[in-house]
């Protein structure tokens, strides 16, 4: 089963044909619905509207499929409703204080990774194994260019990253989403970005 969005509401062609664009089948997971018919892998795609107010529309899609093993994907979204391109860090925030940004939430992330360590850890005696544990966590940092992928709501942003751990692991993974209220990221805001009344 196969669930998209339809968009309406927005007056400019233009920008409800960039709109809807954006949310083609084919550009959500790479797929296009002959794709999806040749290939039995898929059981259940559909999406989930975080936020739509202020010229901003916040979605993310899933996709769930059984091959060798269950598997699920998720894309997000963040796509501005004035001009119908997506949303970037850029827009938003500050762009000299974008290195400061991407160490405040490297730290939640170096926060989550220590936890992770000392829960997986915990039981395992091999040293090869705990190798392994203490290696897949090694390089995982959050850097500004992942500020990009951020999602927003009535009472903060979220900050989201893949570490893109291989099946096998995937159960090692941090979850990857650090929120910050408006009032933390107040001195980040820009002032005449979408995000600006959040910022007063």
């Amino acid at each position: 089963m196969i669930v998209l969005p339809v968009v309406t509401g927005i007056k400019d062609p233009a920008v409800l044909a960039r709109v809807r664009a954006a949310f083609d089948l084919k550009n959500i997971f790479g797929s296009s619905l002959d794709d999806y018919r040749q290939d039995t892998w898929l059981s259940d795609f559909g999406y989930k509207v975080n936020y739509n107010a202020d010229y901003l529309l916040d979605i993310t899609f899933t996709q769930d499929g059984l091959g060798a093993y269950p598997d699920t994907h998720h894309k997000h979204m963040l796509i501005s409703l004035r001009d119908g391109y997506p949303v970037k860090a850029a827009d938003v925030f500050d762009g000299t204080r974008l290195d400061a940004m991407a160490q405040l939430v490297n730290r939640e992330l170096q926060r989550e990774i220590g936890k992770l360590k000392e829960e997986n850890l915990a039981d395992v005696r091999e040293a090869d194994e705990r190798q392994g544990i203490t290696d897949a966590y090694e390089n995982l940092k959050f850097e500004p260019q992942h500020l990009d992928e951020f999602s927003v709501s009535k009472t903060g942003v979220t900050f989201l990253y893949d570490a893109g751990f291989p099946h096998v692991i995937k159960a090692l993974e941090p979850q990857g989403r650090y929120f910050f209220s408006y009032k933390a990221l107040h001195d980040y805001i820009r002032n005449d970005g979408p995000l600006a009344k959040f910022r007063n």
